[in-house]
């Protein structure tokens, strides 16, 4: 019988893999990419027509020869690797490594699960490997090296720091940050008013607010209205009852569901990915042992196949009841589009088997896993119900010859409702209006003015960075997290409470690429290159083409700016931490395994120390400083600064206020503040609960 070889990526992958095919197949792990363009240079020949030299990766040569020897032995070999363009690059420089055209027995397979099925299935649709994706993502290697090996020199001269890097995706993404940090500063606000009666509703406890409709600028136009409403009577004027349809969400993509799960279950990009990852590759569950739980993760598709379609619709009805599932069109367009067969990469991201609950592998994966998985399939079962009926009912009333409106609205029909909410079905308040006739009087409790200035936009969080990214066409779902890490990891931006902040180092970066290279960091050009990358990779454009034609302006703006810009000094941040040495502030500085404070009189003083993140709480037990620590595994907690004099500690983050009831400190659990003293058992809600 004939012996095959599978090479897929991560180790992971093989082992769930290897579960399906049996002991004919050897399934081996490439660890992603085998060769690549060199480090120590750029790698690519610009006289001949920008042929790149391809180098084997280091420290990738025993494995290599591990792979080389086990497809010698075999008959047949699959390149099993991720069905995106990247993935094809990794088959394609494994061919050429493993020299498998000189065999002549191999192929290219691909399946967007890893479940039995869809790679028995694979095996099936074996395929060549496709050249024009391979051109594709070769094209992207070769301009971002272009961009990166080029500006990036120039960058350590004008600011004389050799750890920065220009990027094509990257230097956009600054800009962007660096834009809408200029928008709020130049915001001015302006001043209105809103004008709310707390009125007596029948049959309601409390008071209903009924806000006024008119259009009110200052403080004396409001002040004039709240006298004239308090003494005037409030009659029902009209009732009006109606419905609104709210239909449900589409399954995920990379970016939403990168967005979603920053909003619901506060994890970062990169986190979202590294799960996700984990959930795809496979997971030991009991019963069944290791398999994929969910589709391929990097994906702009809201399509899901045709069997996958049927599964859920089949599972609604038994779960729920024909009258939750969907009309046949289902709740988006791309569900439309006919579905294609194993090989498709582009489908949403979806648990694998629809019947394989949350709650039935809750005790089988990570807090984190689940956390994801129950988040995805949730979306994805709700995809296939049917929309939420709200039924609204709007009370108008007249005072003084003003108009004032409250409006109530409950579920008609839950639909979508019984599996996922999203955080405005959540906070919708619960009133009744029904108690109300027209021509009804109703009794004036108070009349609140309220005074109010229009906000500057929103800091950049990574969910709304990626967001908008994806709108504007710039990188794609692999780019999204690894350029946002990158920025970060340069120290270019900064997170604070969930929002991104550029740094002044940024500022430098981005000042002299919007100078120097206005069209790397123009919107509309990193967007048409993508559509060029797409084009490629559609076998629509030859790939040296565009690099032909981009790499001639680059090369002028690179002799330019060397010529004409000016060094620009960055200055180390202050610190607050005297040193004990020569009595300066220190600064902080950034080395090798984060930050440090150093004395700024080097060298004449060489005094260095610890750089922790203070909370701004005092040590409930000494009165220093609490700050941020972490153990040896990462996993950060809260302690005293003086330590080990002082070993207080914490796993929950401190406030500053005491215990209004006992004294005690108090830290953030969730979305509440607690009293740490377990006799006490003081609560209270807290808004920016697990930032």
């Amino acid at each position: 019988m004939a012996k095959n070889l599978v090479i897929v990526e991560s180790p992971t992958k093989a082992k769930t893999i290897k579960k399906f095919l049996g002991k004919n197949f050897d399934v081996i792990a490439s660890e992603g990419h085998v060769r690549d363009l060199p480090r120590s240079n750029m790698g690519i020949d610009k006289d001949n027509d920008f042929e790149p030299h391809y180098i084997t990766i280091r420290g990738k040569g025993e494995l290599l020869a591990e792979l080389r020897k086990a497809a010698g032995k075999a008959d047949y070999v699959y390149l099993a690797t991720d069905p995106d363009r990247e993935g094809e690059a990794i088959s394609y420089h494994l061919s050429v490594a493993l020299k498998l055209d000189e065999k002549k027995s191999y192929k290219r397979i691909t399946f967007n699960e890893i479940t039995k099925t869809a790679v028995k299935q694979s095996m099936k649709n074996a395929r060549e490997i496709d050249m024009d994706l391979v051109d594709a993502q070769q094209a992207r290697r070769v301009v971002d090296r272009l961009v990166g090996y080029e500006i990036s020199p120039l960058l350590w001269e004008k600011l004389g720091k050799k750890s920065l890097s220009a990027g094509r995706v990257q230097s956009v993404a600054l800009k962007m940050i660096s834009d809408r940090e200029k928008e709020i500063d130049a915001f001015i606000p302006e001043e209105y008013w809103t004008i709310c009666a707390d009125l007596n509703v029948p049959g309601q406890k409390k008071t209903v607010a009924f806000q006024l409709k008119s259009e009110i600028k200052s403080a004396k136009e409001a002040k004039e209205l709240k006298a004239k409403l308090e003494k005037s009577g409030f009659v029902v004027t009209d009732i009006k009852s109606s419905t609104r349809t709210k239909k449900a969400p589409v399954p995920f993509t990379t970016s939403t569901l990168q967005q979603t799960a920053a909003g619901r279950i506060n994890f970062s990009t990169s986190k979202t990915m590294r799960v996700a990852q984990q959930l795809y590759e496979g997971v030991d569950i009991k019963g069944e042992g290791t398999v994929g739980l969910i589709t391929y993760l990097r994906t702009d598709s809201t399509r899901i196949s045709e069997e996958a379609d049927r599964s859920v619709r089949e599972y609604i009805r038994d779960a729920f009841g024909s009258e939750y599932e969907a009309d046949a069109e289902g709740n988006d367009s791309a569900s439309k589009a006919p579905a294609k067969n194993i090989q498709d990469a582009h489908e949403a991201i979806r648990p694998t088997d629809v019947r394989r609950t949350p709650a039935s592998i809750k005790g089988m994966v990570t807090a984190e896993q689940y956390k994801l998985y129950k988040l995805i399939y949730e979306r994805f079962v709700a995809s296939r119900m049917k929309p939420v009926v709200y039924d609204i009912y709007t009370v108008t009333v007249t005072a003084a010859g003003e108009t004032l409106k409250a409006s109530a609205s409950t579920v008609g029909f839950a639909g979508y409702l019984n599996v996922y909410s999203t955080e405005e079905d959540k906070n919708k308040e619960n009133i009744n209006l029904h108690g109300i006739e027209k021509g009804d009087e109703l009794k004036c409790e108070q009349v609140n003015a309220k005074q109010h200035f229009t906000e500057p936009p929103s800091h950049y969080t990574e969910s709304l960075l990626v967001k908008t990214m994806e709108d504007n066409g710039i990188g794609r779902p692999s780019t999204y997290a690894p350029t946002i890490s990158t920025l970060l990891n340069r120290r270019y931006i900064t997170k604070e409470q969930k929002n991104l902040y550029i740094t002044e180092l940024g500022q430098a970066v981005n000042g002299i690429m919007e100078t120097a290279f206005p069209e790397i960091v123009n919107i509309e050009f990193t967007a048409n290159m993508e559509s060029l990358l797409d084009s490629i990779g559609d076998g629509n454009v030859q790939w040296k083409v565009v690099v032909r034609n981009f790499y001639p302006d680059l090369e002028n703006e690179i002799k330019h700016a060397s010529e004409n810009l000016e060094k620009i000094k960055i200055a180390d941040e202050v610190s607050d931490e005297v040193c004990e040495n020569c009595g300066a502030n220190m600064v902080i500085k950034y080395g090798a395994y984060g930050k440090f404070l150093a004395c700024p009189n080097f060298p004449e003083c060489r005094n260095t120390k610890p750089y922790f993140e203070k909370i701004g709480v005092k040590c409930p037990e000494c009165g220093n400083d609490i700050v941020k620590r972490n153990t040896r595994k990462g996993r950060p907690f809260y302690g005293c600064i003086n330590y080990p004099e002082c070993d207080f500690m914490s796993w929950n983050k401190l406030v500053a206020e005491r215990c209004p009831d006992c004294g005690g400190y108090m830290v953030i659990k969730g979305k509440k503040i607690v009293c740490s003293n377990p006799e006490c058992g003081f609560t209270k809600e807290f808004e920016e609960a697990g930032e």
